[in-house]
């Protein structure tokens, strides 16, 4: 049996070549991007924090600058498990601000058996705990953090609690 030869094949052999070489630029240029920080760095009473931008997808959205997991407190762990919160000790440098801390410790129903758990939830609990609990693996009792975001037109809103 003979290869196939000819202008048609020669033609998708180097079409194949280029998508590769394609994909392998654009995904070596995603693995080398990573976050884009903020030329930004924000003064806290603890410390210099620097957050990120994110891009939306959406044209007609503007970008928004993401300060993830600022802590504002010491976490209530041993001995100070049911004190009030301490109050954070300051750092040094700028702490970047890039990803999201943990979350506080949470006990959710059992869903691994489906039928099981639509005996005593409806549906829509059910889903909506299914989408959910991936994005809760990460807890620990040193979750006292606040996530900021910070529209593009730059309109800073500031919570103060007690």
């Amino acid at each position: 049996m003979q290869a196939p030869v000819g202008p048609n094949y020669i033609c998708l052999i180097q079409w194949a070549v280029l998508q590769c070489v394609f994909l392998l630029l654009t995904k070596t240029v995603i693995v080398l991007a990573g976050p884009r920080y903020s030329s930004r760095i924000v003064e806290t009473k603890s410390g210099a924090i620097r957050g990120v931008i994110l891009e939306l997808n959406s044209r007609h959205l503007e970008p928004v600058e993401a300060f993830k997991a600022i802590p504002y407190a010491l976490p209530p762990v041993g001995n100070q498990r049911f004190e009030e919160p301490k109050s954070l000790p300051p750092w040094k440098g700028t702490k970047l601000a890039d990803t999201f801390g943990p979350v506080c410790p949470q006990n959710f129903p059992d869903i691994t058996n489906r039928t099981a758990a639509l005996m005593y939830m409806p549906k829509g609990r059910y889903q909506y705990l299914k989408r959910l609990i991936p994005l809760l693996v990460n807890q620990s009792e040193d979750c006292l953090t606040l996530n900021v975001y910070i529209p593009g037109s730059g309109w800073i809103f500031v919570l103060e609690g007690n």
